[in-house]
């Protein structure tokens, strides 16, 4: 009856250990879960700076080619070609295009999980657990008992049953 009630606990153990790691763990749901969350965010993260990637590309390629944009933008910076008259109004303010924004630091967070150590502690404990609320119960309905038997002691000569020859 022990025997049954040990395995019975050990599978209770064995059970709450496995539902840990499988939530719980470090290769569990929860951190499934998390991991994918930061492989979204990384992959929004990638496409912006793919899309800056090609505004800038573009650009550079105009800068290359575009002898019209070449001198649009040296104008802004008050240079002039030959024959070319600069005439500057106070008050007005600069119309500078902006920075290029270069997309945003993306930090990983720490995945959090229950160590294994910590998981199989548990699992030891449920398994005490469990044996000892079975072994509790098993003296609840009298299926034990502590009490020494008394052994009987005959009085007078001891006669011992030894096989006749």
């Amino acid at each position: 009856m022990i025997r049954l009630k040990l395995l019975f606990a050990a599978l209770v153990g064995t059970l709450v250990y496995v539902g840990l790691s499988a939530t719980l763990g470090q290769t569990g749901f929860k951190s499934y879960n998390l991991l994918e969350e930061q492989k979204r965010e990384i992959s929004l993260q990638t496409s912006e700076i793919q899309t800056i990637h090609d505004e800038l590309e573009l650009e550079a390629t105009a800068l290359q080619n575009d002898r019209d944009l070449i001198a649009s933008y040296a104008r802004k910076l008050d240079y002039v070609s030959d024959g070319e008259k600069l005439v500057k109004i106070n008050g007005l303010r600069k119309s500078d295009k902006p920075l290029y924004d270069t997309g945003t630091i993306l930090y990983s967070h720490e995945i959090t999980y229950l160590s294994d150590d910590s998981i199989k502690l548990l699992s030891l404990f449920a398994f005490f657990l469990t044996f000892i609320l079975l072994f509790m119960l098993g003296l609840s309905r009298g299926e034990y008992s502590f009490k020494r038997k008394k052994k009987e002691y005959v009085a007078g000569i001891p006669v011992y049953d030894l096989p006749q020859i």
